[in-house]
């Protein structure tokens, strides 16, 4: 990813806007690996910071804002197409509703720092019809501070951030692989556990 950016410098902003918009807005790719890749550029003078920083937040907003409309006017018709998926909507879906009722403003804040709720907090919220302009603070919120700590954690770390992706990316993916895990088990506990407190 560093070396994609770092070739194309003076399309770098753009492709960081389209990989940070295009995943916020529900498809999986690299957002967060290219917010790092351009902080670790600007701490070798080759991008701005803060442009970096601004143009990362902007396509957080952008990009979950496409989900949350693409999820509230489209999601359910199209989770209701084929069978199999309709099923398990079925069965999640009221669940993910009474999330969102109840914590919906920190489950969207919170879900930018945690890569499968990246990729879908946004489709969720509007499914479950939460309230926009509710969505959209908290969204702003998080993409805003999320851009900023990531972009200045790579800025700062520099040399060592790039060393660190580079010397241990399948050690990196594979403790990914085990906390992705773990947190869809530790979900799927808090998920049963407000269940049961409800009933």
């Amino acid at each position: 990813m560093t070396h994609l950016i770092e070739h194309h410098q003076s399309w770098a902003l753009v492709l960081l806007f389209l990989l940070i918009g295009v995943e916020s807005a529900g498809v999986p790719l690299p957002g967060e690996t290219a917010l790092v890749a351009s902080g670790v550029l600007a701490s070798q003078s080759k991008l701005d910071i803060v442009a970096v920083i601004v143009v990362a937040s902007s396509a957080a907003i952008v990009g979950d804002n496409g989900g949350y409309w693409l999820g509230r006017k489209g999601g359910r018709k199209l989770l209701e197409r084929w069978a199999l998926v309709n099923r398990h909507a079925q069965k999640v879906l009221p669940r993910a509703e009474r999330l969102f009722a109840r914590h919906g403003g920190k489950t969207v804040f919170f879900g930018r720092f945690v890569a499968i709720l990246r990729i879908t907090a946004a489709w969720m919220a509007g499914i479950s019809h939460m309230p926009w302009w509710r969505f959209l603070l908290f969204n702003a919120a998080g993409g805003i501070l999320w851009a900023t700590l990531v972009g200045l954690v790579a800025y700062y770390s520099g040399d060592a951030a790039a060393s660190a992706i580079q010397t241990y990316g399948y050690y990196a993916a594979g403790a990914i692989a085990v906390a992705t895990v773990a947190f869809v088990l530790g979900l799927r506990w808090w998920e049963r556990r407000m269940v049961a407190n409800e009933e």
